[in-house]
């Protein structure tokens, strides 16, 4: 018997009401006052049907026992809406095929029906209506001789036009409500969707922006440090320097990641600083002349105002270059060419190696942020060894002009 059930499609997790049984809250509470208002309606309803049918079976316990079994199944209508329909259904067509009067029991089926259908199982309740209506023919056309009340007569065809067409209503009723429901619930599974894809990007590049500004800065500190302890007994002046280099670049560090965690906290503020770009390029070759390193800027073309993101994107480029080449790099030379063509911004980091070999303390995230930075902007980052020797950053982005307010 379970597996003809599960056979036609009312196996699990349908009995359990599955995902579809109900959105929110409905889940969690039975619908006790509005099968109370359907069990009066249908009792009264049908007393009062039953004095113009005296040809039926008249109302006894059996009848409204019956009568009460379908609003006694709605209150299940919201966690299993599988088993409300299909019991509502039987019990009607048990109440039907008793001979009891016609009478506003079929209200209960309409209602049975359209929860099914607005929770996402319209295979049940097409079943459950079919089954009923099929039933409902072979009582009223076939089997009548023998079935209550006694001495019955097959009833006429045209009737059926009318139940047709009340079969129909409820289930195209039933069926706009669904679709609207699951119209709804698609929107907001979108929205919930973009929200996560905003909240991961902004993620990730506050992880971008805390990465470049600490590994750079604390590059610059890790190899002023090391000078200023190697130097401390031998030449104090000279350890004096590389101390106050690590100063500088603690406080500039400490400035930058405020100003990242003040965009984190005030959401929607105005950044109270305004982004590094690369006419702070100058300030970031003065701070890797402080780890040792010469930085040689050149510049191609006729410079252009850069839109904000594509700014800070280039310069951050050109920091996380120039923090690989302090740390992995034994030049002590690097050269920075930034070309402005017509649509392009092209950047170039070469140094001349050759790499140490040495553990520098890195999360070996640089190069795919470089990336990650390129590719929200439309360009692209080529880094790999040079034929002489050293290593070559290559970024290109597109050149957009600032927007003018």
């Amino acid at each position: 018997m379970d597996e003809r059930i599960r056979h036609l499609g009312f196996g699990h997790p349908w009995l359990r009401g599955g995902p579809g049984a109900g959105d929110g809250g409905e889940t969690s509470r039975l619908p006790w006052l509005s099968s109370l208002l359907l069990a009066v309606l249908v009792l009264v309803g049908t007393g009062f049907a039953a004095e113009g049918q005296p040809d039926r079976e008249p109302l006894d316990v059996f009848a409204r026992l019956l009568l009460l079994a379908g609003p006694a199944l709605l209150l299940l209508r919201y966690r299993r809406p599988v088993v409300c329909v299909l019991g509502v259904a039987l019990s009607v067509l048990v109440y039907l095929g008793a001979g009891y009067p016609y009478g506003p029991v079929l209200i209960t089926v309409a209602v049975a029906v359209f929860a099914a259908i607005v929770s996402g199982h319209r295979r049940a309740a097409w079943w459950a209506i079919g089954l009923l209506w099929a039933g409902h023919l072979l009582v009223v056309h076939l089997l009548y001789r023998h079935l209550p009340p006694s001495g019955d007569a097959a009833a006429s065809w045209w009737p059926e036009v009318g139940v047709a067409a009340w079969v129909a209503a409820v289930l195209v009723g039933s069926e706009l409500v669904g679709m609207r429901r699951e119209r709804w619930a698609h929107d907001r599974r979108e929205r919930a969707a973009a929200e996560t894809r905003r909240a991961d990007e902004e993620r990730l590049r506050i992880a971008r922006e805390l990465h470049d500004v600490l590994a750079h800065s604390l590059s610059v500190i890790h190899v002023q440090a090391g000078v200023g302890l190697a130097l401390l007994d031998s030449d104090p002046e000279q350890a004096r320097t590389a101390l106050t280099t690590v100063k500088a670049a603690s406080k500039e560090a400490l400035g930058e990641v405020r100003q990242v965690l003040d965009t984190l906290r005030t959401s929607g503020a105005a950044p109270r600083a305004p982004a590094p770009g690369l006419d702070r390029l100058p300030e970031l070759a003065e701070q890797a002349a402080g780890a040792g390193l010469a930085v040689e800027l050149a510049y191609d073309g006729e410079r252009v105002p850069l839109a904000p993101g594509a700014d800070l994107a280039a310069f951050r480029i050109v920091q996380e270059a120039l923090t690989n080449v302090v740390r992995h790099s034994g030049s002590r030379t690097a050269r920075v060419r930034v070309g402005y063509g017509t649509d392009r911004l092209t950047l170039r980091i070469d140094d001349t190696g050759p790499a140490t070999g040495d553990e520098a303390g890195g999360s070996g995230n640089g190069l795919a942020g470089m990336r990650e930075r390129a590719a929200a902007l439309g360009g692209a980052i080529e880094a790999g060894p040079r034929p002489d020797g050293g290593f070559r950053v290559r970024a290109s982005l597109p050149l957009t002009p600032k927007e003018t307010p």
